[in-house]
């Protein structure tokens, strides 16, 4: 177990386990904010991976609303963030956890895992895995092509796609990958917050992002945090991008 945790922090030096990481936030919201857990509306934007289930979030914040998709993208999009924002409990507080995920071999190879019940080893993320490996793929140039039977891991794809170059020529291809997508689930919710701030039905967004770390069922799963930040629904925002808004019964009633 030791052997394993030092080879965990020479990746990811500021890991915590997940049951760190839910007590020392819900600890924190509520004694450094007066958050009221029981007001807070829990979202997350994780990849749709069954084994990410690092963190007791869902235990103490109850109805968790799922933004991600493969890969942790958002991939319910605007429509989705203005829905989120329009359920928050009425002096309630919103809480979004998010980030992609990575598995680790009891011999410390990243991306691969073994899950549990099973026995042999498995890719984690086994989207951003994928994309990686046709990424390298070397006797064509590829380029994702579009199908609606299988749009998020094309979107994922074309997504990491303008960082090729870094990810195939990194010393860590895997991790290289995880790191992209972590940079590109944070730009696009920050975005989405921006243009959605006015529909939140409350004051408070708390933003903690970070990269998951899957291990054997032996051990405990790890986070390493990368972000926490608090954003004011209120305040105003001259760059919020241009963007259409159906003024419909519907849309306001999402």
């Amino acid at each position: 177990m030791k052997e394993l945790e030092h080879t965990i922090r020479s990746h990811y030096p500021n890991v915590e386990t997940g049951n760190e990481v839910t007590e020392s936030y819900l600890n924190f919201l509520q004694h450094e904010y007066n958050a009221d857990l029981s007001k807070m509306l829990f979202a997350t934007s994780l990849c749709c991976d069954d084994i990410n289930v690092s963190t007791n979030f869902r235990k103490v914040l109850t109805r968790p609303f799922s933004m991600g998709g493969l890969g942790g993208l958002p991939f319910s999009g605007f429509t989705g963030m203005v829905a989120f924002a329009h359920h928050i409990p009425d002096g309630g507080d919103a809480f979004i956890f998010y980030g992609p995920h990575i598995g680790m071999t009891d011999d410390g190879e990243l991306g691969k895992m073994i899950r549990p019940g099973q026995t042999q080893l498995t890719n984690s993320c086994g989207a951003l895995m994928l994309a990686l490996q046709r990424l390298q793929q070397e006797s064509e140039v590829y380029v994702p092509i579009n199908s609606e039977l299988d749009y998020q891991q094309t979107l994922l794809e074309r997504t990491v796609m303008p960082y090729k170059h870094r990810i195939i020529t990194a010393a860590n291809p895997q991790k290289e990958i995880t790191e992209v997508a972590y940079e590109e689930i944070h730009k696009k919710l920050k975005l989405l917050i921006r243009m959605s701030r006015q529909e939140f039905k409350c004051d408070r967004i708390f933003l903690l992002g970070g990269v998951i770390v899957n291990t054997s069922p032996n051990h405990q799963d790890a986070v390493d945090i990368r972000n926490f930040e608090v954003v004011n629904t209120r305040e105003s925002d001259d760059n919020v991008p241009a963007f259409s808004i159906l003024e419909s019964d519907a849309f306001m009633n999402l």
